[in-house]
C-alpha cells in the first residue's frame, strides 16, 4: 500500500504532469466559464429582448385605450383587433382589467367579466408599481398600469402573458452548437497540452538518459539541444560538466601513472642493489657498505615521495580543512629561513631576507609555510653556487605579498605554464640529481589557492626565476 500511495505521489510530481494539469487548467477553466456566461447570457437576453418588445406593445395599447375611452364605452374593435394580434404574434394572451378589477378583455376568452384580485394588478391600480414582472415556469407575466401622463391613478391594468419555450428552445439549440464546438476545442486544448508537456520535458529525459550513461562509465557523452535558450544553457553547463569530470579522470589516470612510475625506479634500484648483495657471497664490507647507503638513499626518496603525495592529498581543496590564525608573517619567514640556512650556505648561496613592515594575517601556519618552505627550497636547488636567494614581505591594506627571486638556472619560457602540474619537472635528470619529486610546486600553488591567494611565476633560463604571492590578510572561506 505504501509502496502505491509513494508512486502515486512520484507521479503527482512529475514535471510533465504538472506541467499537463496548468496547461489544462488554464486552457480548459477560462473555457468552460466562458461558455456558461455566453450561453446563460443569450438566453437572459433574449428574454429581456421579448420583454421589452411586450411593454412597447403593452404602452401602444394603453394609449389606444385611453384615447379612445376604452373603459368607458367597451365597444372599440380597434383595442380588441391590437390585443389580439399582439398576443397572436407573440404567441401569448392579454387582458385589460378596468378601474373595478374587471376583466374586460381577454385574448383566450376565459375571463372576459370576471374579477381579476393578485398583488400585481393591485400594486399597478394604485401606482405602488408601474410595472410588474414575473416568470411563471415557462411564462412571463408582465402587468403595466394604464394612466394618463399626469394622473395619479390607473385607468386600468393590461396583463400580458407570453410563453418562453421557443426563446429557450433556441438558446438550448446555440448551447448545444457551442457545447459541440467547445469539446472540439477541449479535444484541441489537450493535444496541444499533452505535446507541449512532452517537449517541455524531452530535454530533461535526454539529460537523466546522459547521467545514466556517465553512471555507467561511458564519459564519450555530449548533448546539443535545441530550444529554449534555458534548455540551450543546460546543454551547454552539462556538456561543461563532463569536459571537467573527463580532464579529471585524465589528471588522475596521470596521476597514478605519473606515481608508479615515481615509485618504480627506486624499487627498482632496491631490487637491483639487492639482488647484487644475495648473488655476490663473500664481497668485502666496504662494498656491502657502499650498497647498502644506496638502499637507504632510494628508501629516503621513496619516503620523501610518500610524505609529499600525503601533502598533495591534504591541500586538495575539496577535502582540505583550514585552521586559521592570525599569524605574524615575519615570524614564520624568520623560522622558515632559519632552517634553510644551513642547506644554502652548503653551496655558499646567500639567503636575504627583507621585510618593508610587520605584518599580522589569517592564515594556516602548515600549509603556508610549507608553500614557502617549496619556493624557498627550489629557490636554493636550482640555483648556482656562490648564487643568491632574496625572500621579501610586505602588505597594503587588504593583501601582504612574499618574493622569492633567486639567481639560479631558470625555466624556460615554453614551459613555464606546467610547472605547477603534479610531477612535472623542467630537466628530469637534473631533478633526479638534487632529488626533486616534482610535487613541490604544485603543493605550493594548492597551499596558496587554498587561502584566496595567488601565485605569479617570472623567469628568464639563465638570469633566475621570481616567484610572486599574494595572500589576503583576512581569510574569507
Amino acid at each position: 500500500m505504501k509502496h502505491i500511495i509513494h508512486n502515486i505521489f512520484y507521479f503527482l510530481r512529475s514535471m510533465k504532469v504538472q506541467v499537463l494539469s496548468i496547461l489544462i487548467l488554464v486552457g480548459l477553466v477560462p473555457l468552460f466559464l466562458l461558455f456558461y456566461i455566453m450561453t446563460d447570457t443569450y438566453e437572459n437576453r433574449l428574454i429581456s429582448q421579448k420583454i421589452d418588445e411586450l411593454q412597447s406593445y403593452g404602452t401602444v395599447i394603453s394609449n389606444q385605450v385611453l384615447a379612445s375611452g376604452y373603459f368607458l364605452n367597451q365597444d372599440v374593435p380597434e383595442v380588441d383587433k391590437e390585443a389580439e394580434q399582439v398576443a397572436e404574434v407573440y404567441q401569448g394572451r392579454i387582458l385589460l382589467v378596468d378601474q373595478d378589477l374587471k376583466v374586460l378583455k381577454d385574448t383566450y376568452g376565459l375571463e372576459d367579466g370576471k374579477t381579476m384580485i393578485s398583488q400585481e394588478v393591485i400594486q399597478c391600480m394604485r401606482g405602488t408599481k408601474l410595472r410588474n414582472i414575473n416568470e411563471l415556469g415557462d411564462y412571463i407575466q408582465i402587468t403595466l398600469s394604464i394612466r394618463e401622463t399626469m394622473a395619479f391613478q390607473s385607468a386600468g391594468v393590461i396583463i400580458m402573458t407570453f410563453s418562453t419555450k421557443g426563446l429557450k428552445q433556441v438558446a438550448a439549440d446555440v448551447r448545444q452548437r457551442v457545447f459541440v464546438m467547445m469539446v472540439v476545442i477541449t479535444m484541441t486544448i489537450l493535444l496541444i497540452s499533452v505535446l507541449y508537456a512532452q517537449f517541455l520535458t524531452r530535454p530533461l529525459k535526454t539529460v537523466t538518459d546522459s547521467i545514466q550513461d556517465i553512471s555507467r562509465g561511458d564519459m564519450d557523452v555530449q548533448l546539443d539541444m535545441k530550444g529554449f535558450s534555458e534548455i540551450r544553457s543546460i546543454s551547454d553547463s552539462f556538456n561543461h560538466m563532463i569536459a571537467v569530470i573527463q580532464n579529471q579522470e585524465n589528471s588522475r589516470q596521470e596521476f597514478v601513472s605519473n606515481v608508479s612510475h615515481e615509485l618504480k625506479t627506486p624499487l627498482a634500484s632496491i631490487k637491483v642493489l639487492s639482488d647484487s648483495l644475495l648473488s655476490q657471497r663473500g664481497m668485502p664490507e666496504d662494498l656491502y657498505q657502499e650498497f647498502l647507503v644506496d638502499i637507504t638513499e632510494e628508501i629516503e626518496r621513496m619516503t620523501k615521495i610518500i610524505n609529499d603525495l600525503l601533502s598533495m592529498v591534504k591541500m586538495d581543496r575539496n577535502t582540505a580543512i583550514m585552521n586559521v590564525e592570525n599569524v605574524s608573517i615575519n615570524d614564520l619567514l624568520e623560522q622558515l629561513l632559519k632552517r634553510l640556512r644551513p642547506i644554502a650556505a652548503s653551496r655558499n648561496i646567500e639567503l636575504i631576507y627583507e621585510s618593508y613592515r610587520p605584518v599580522m594575517a589569517d592564515v594556516d601556519e602548515v600549509k603556508l609555510t610549507s608553500a614557502i618552505n617549496n619556493l624557498v627550497e627550489n629557490a636554493i636547488k636550482y640555483n648556482y653556487d656562490e648564487g643568491w636567494v632574496r625572500i621579501t614581505l610586505n602588505a597594503d591594506h587588504k593583501f601582504f605579498y612574499i618574493t622569492v627571486q633567486d639567481s639560479g638556472v631558470g625555466i624556460p619560457e615554453d614551459v613555464q605554464d606546467n610547472v605547477f602540474e603534479r610531477f612535472y619537472r623542467v630537466d628530469k635528470a637534473r631533478s633526479r640529481d638534487t632529488g626533486g619529486t616534482g610535487l613541490g610546486l604544485a603543493i605550493a600553488r594548492s597551499a596558496v589557492l587554498l587561502h584566496r591567494g595567488s601565485i605569479k611565476l617570472h623567469s628568464k633560463e639563465k638570469e633566475g626565476t621570481t616567484f610572486t604571492v599574494r595572500i589576503p590578510l583576512n581569510y574569507i572561506p
